[in-house]
């Protein structure tokens, strides 16, 4: 059966897969893609990139030719276009720990993760936090503490969400007037402190597991629903140290972006700057018979069609 919200703010009559990522035309954002860049003159500033696709800026990037047209403002969630295009001489972490108020996230989301790891599918999205000490930039070394280290470390490669309009009690019909784009991210996380009932307890728990300082690297290009709609039909892939570990579609969601949205948003209020990470697809490496956890020096990169990658060296930390 299709899953329902039972509460009288929505209700929700089918799980993504079955969704068309047809969408209403009024977006909040102003950009079509945004960043946060370094000009000529080593300000750090906002802008559109001039480009057409991801693959055009991930090639502007390297040959050093990318242009911008610059967007006023002090932070990504209010800002102005302007006529200046700029020269960008270095693309910058688009969402630093002073944007993002907090961070949010679906578990269990994927049809196909949620088999692999012989569960049966949640009748609401499962939700738990992040702090925003979690937030790090798209190229960024991740510090792995020394509890961490215990080779438990995961890799959960993430559509991600990033709310641009604080609002409460969203209709899911409303929903994408309320997200500002899409950036890929990737949840790393500490399984030891996740499931196992000598450190978790008997009940497995999700913040500390997952919320230690830099464990949600998001990427530096936030595509608006005007470019991909509810991101309900992209392909993603997670790759370490060169091999692909992660290759699924997101219309593998089980709850949709609209759907996150407006669950959440019930009775809370979810401020601009926040980041809902959709959750993660089959392939982690918790999910096989000799699970590969992540050692010092990996590096796991996470690829989103239409909205670029992440791609960061796991470090681990020789003291606490």
């Amino acid at each position: 059966m299709s899953p329902i919200f039972r509460g009288p703010l929505i209700a929700i009559p089918s799980p993504a897969r079955l969704i068309s990522t047809s969408f209403s035309t009024r977006t909040m954002s102003s950009f079509s893609r945004l960043i946060r860049f370094r000009d000529a003159a080593g300000n750090s500033r906002f802008g559109e990139p001039k480009i057409t696709s991801v693959a055009a800026f991930e090639e502007a990037v390297a040959l050093g030719t990318l242009e911008a047209t610059v967007f006023e403002g002090s932070n990504p969630f209010n800002l102005t276009p302007s006529s200046e295009v700029a020269k960008v001489q270095e693309v910058l972490p688009l969402l630093t720990v002073k944007d993002v108020p907090i961070v949010k996230c679906v578990g269990l989301n994927y049809i196909k993760h949620i088999q692999e790891g012989g569960r049966k599918p949640p009748p609401y999205p499962s939700i738990f936090i992040k702090p925003r000490a979690s937030i790090a930039g798209y190229n960024e070394d991740i510090p792995i503490p020394k509890l961490a280290q215990d080779n438990q470390l995961d890799y959960e490669g993430e559509l991600t969400i990033v709310i641009g309009k604080t609002g409460k009690n969203i209709p899911k019909g409303e929903a994408l007037r309320y997200i500002a784009g899409f950036v890929v991210g990737n949840d790393v996380s500490a399984r030891k402190w996740q499931r196992d009932p000598a450190f978790a307890g008997g009940v497995p728990q999700w913040c500390f597991s997952k919320g230690f300082d830099k464990f949600a690297p998001v990427g530096p290009l936030l595509v608006s629903p005007k470019i991909v709609g509810n991101a309900g039909s992209l392909q993603l892939q997670t790759i370490v140290n060169g091999k692909v570990r992660q290759d699924t579609n997101t219309n593998d969601l089980l709850f949709n972006t609209e759907e996150i949205v407006a669950f959440i948003s019930q009775g809370t209020t979810l401020e601009a700057g926040t980041i809902i990470m959709t959750g993660t697809p089959a392939g982690v490496a918790m999910g096989m018979k000799e699970p590969r956890w992540l050692r010092d020096g990996d590096v796991v990169e996470v690829k989103i069609e239409e909205l670029g990658s992440v791609k960061n060296k796991m470090v681990f930390e020789s003291s606490w």
